[in-house]
């Protein structure tokens, strides 16, 4: 008795920016899965355009995720090979497409990656802060809790990581000086698009910008708390 053959997921880490940046393997997978599933088809669809890849696309994401993983998991039970591609870098960075990986493990499907581009690593990499060590925090709380978690991320010493957007920048710059003091931080904004911009300076400079106006995407690179200056023995 042959024994069916479930298919495979694949986690595609598609472009932050640039469509340049999206690898030759994600575009092989992307042509030669039977479905891709993504967080916002019509973003998703630039990129198969721009690549010629005619796959059929539908949606995932934070809406839809309980009643379509279900569906994605059925697929992939048939034997049907399947991508899942977020809007921008790797999947589950900073949005529920985790939870599709967690259910095909859970049902014992394969599950591969197709490493590629990540704003979080991509700002560290230009920030001029240490990242041996970082700590990715996504965006900090809007109201409730945010006080109280930006007092215990005071004391990391590992660089930190945020993304937030551009309405709400000048804000975070100005919480995270009042509640960390004076730290070197580096805001990556656009990266790998046609306004890119990497602004490096100390977090109270930043904060005091209040008549600057941001757009774009930000990635916010923080360095953690400094070590206490050791003073000789007398």
């Amino acid at each position: 008795m042959d024994v069916e053959q479930t298919g495979t997921l694949y986690i595609v880490s598609g472009p932050i920016g640039n469509l340049a940046d999206v690898t030759f393997r994600a575009v092989e997978i992307l042509k030669s899965v039977q479905l891709i599933a993504a967080e916002d088809t019509r973003h998703t669809k630039k990129l198969l355009n721009h690549y010629q890849i005619s796959t059929p696309l539908v949606s995932y994401h934070s809406y839809n995720q309980m009643k379509q993983g279900p569906r994605l998991i059925e697929k992939l039970q048939a034997g049907n090979d399947v991508a899942l591609i977020s809007d921008a870098g790797t999947p589950g960075i900073s949005d529920p497409l985790f939870q599709l990986a967690r259910e095909a493990v859970e049902a014992s499907i394969p599950i591969y990656p197709a490493p590629g581009p990540s704003a979080v690593l991509a700002a560290l990499a230009v920030s001029g802060l240490p990242f041996d060590k970082f700590v990715f925090e996504g965006f900090l709380p809007r109201k409730k809790g945010r006080q109280t978690r930006l007092k215990e991320l005071a004391e990391e010493k590992r660089t930190l990581v945020f993304f937030e957007s551009p309405h709400r920048i000048q804000k975070t710059l100005a919480d995270l000086f009042e509640a960390f003091g004076e730290r070197q931080v580096a805001v990556a904004r656009e990266l790998t698009k046609l306004y890119e911009e990497v602004l490096r300076a100390p977090l109270s400079e930043l904060a005091a910008q209040t008549d600057k106006t941001w757009k774009g995407e930000i990635t916010l690179v923080v360095a953690g708390k400094p070590k206490p200056s050791r003073t000789k023995d007398n």
